[in-house]
C-alpha cells in the first residue's frame, strides 16, 4: 500500500447554519431595506466622456462605420474587422485605423475616403482622418460573430 490509511464512515453530520439575530420589528427591517434600495436606485452611472467607449462622439463614430457595407461581402466594415482602432480626443478629432481584405481590394483607393467622409459627418466631429494599416493582415478570424451568421460562417 502507498501509506493512505481509508477509514470508511456511516455519514457526517451537516455543519450548523449561520444566524444573525438583530432586535428589529418587521417595519424597521423593511425602512432599513427601503433606505438600500431608494440609494441603490437613485445612484446615477458616472459620466462618460464623449470621447471614450459609451460617449456620444465615440459611439457615433461606430455607428457611421456599422453602415457602410464592404462591396463584395453583405457585411459592414466594422464586424467585418476591417477597423482596427478608433480615438477621439477631447477636441473632437478622430483617427481611424482600418485595413482592407486585401491589398488589391477594388475599393482600396475610394473605401477610405468614404470612412473619412462618414466620420466626419457624426456631430461633434471637428475632424476625421483615416490611416490605412496592412499589420497585421486581415483575415476571417476578425470578423465578429455577427458577420460570421450573416455569411453563414457559424
Amino acid at each position: 500500500m502507498s501509506g493512505f490509511e481509508v477509514e470508511e464512515v456511516e455519514g457526517i453530520a451537516p455543519p450548523p447554519r449561520a444566524r444573525v439575530d438583530v432586535d428589529e420589528t418587521p417595519a424597521e427591517k423593511l425602512s432599513r431595506k427601503r433606505d438600500y434600495l431608494d440609494g441603490f436606485l437613485s445612484a446615477k452611472p458616472p459620466a462618460v466622456s464623449a470621447d471614450q467607449p459609451g460617449g456620444a462622439i465615440y459611439d457615433g463614430v461606430i455607428d457611421a462605420l456599422k453602415e457602410i457595407y464592404d462591396p463584395e461581402i453583405p457585411v459592414n466594415i466594422y464586424e467585418l474587422g476591417l477597423i482596427y482602432g478608433v480615438e477621439v480626443s477631447p477636441e473632437g478629432d478622430v483617427t481611424v485605423a482600418m485595413t482592407l481584405t486585401t491589398p488589391h481590394c477594388p475599393v482600396a483607393e475610394s473605401m477610405p475616403g468614404e470612412v473619412e467622409l462618414r466620420v466626419g459627418a457624426v456631430p461633434g466631429v471637428r475632424d476625421a482622418e483615416v490611416n490605412l494599416v496592412w499589420e497585421p493582415a486581415w483575415d476571417p478570424a476578425k470578423m465578429s460573430d455577427e458577420a460570421r451568421l450573416e455569411l453563414g460562417m457559424l
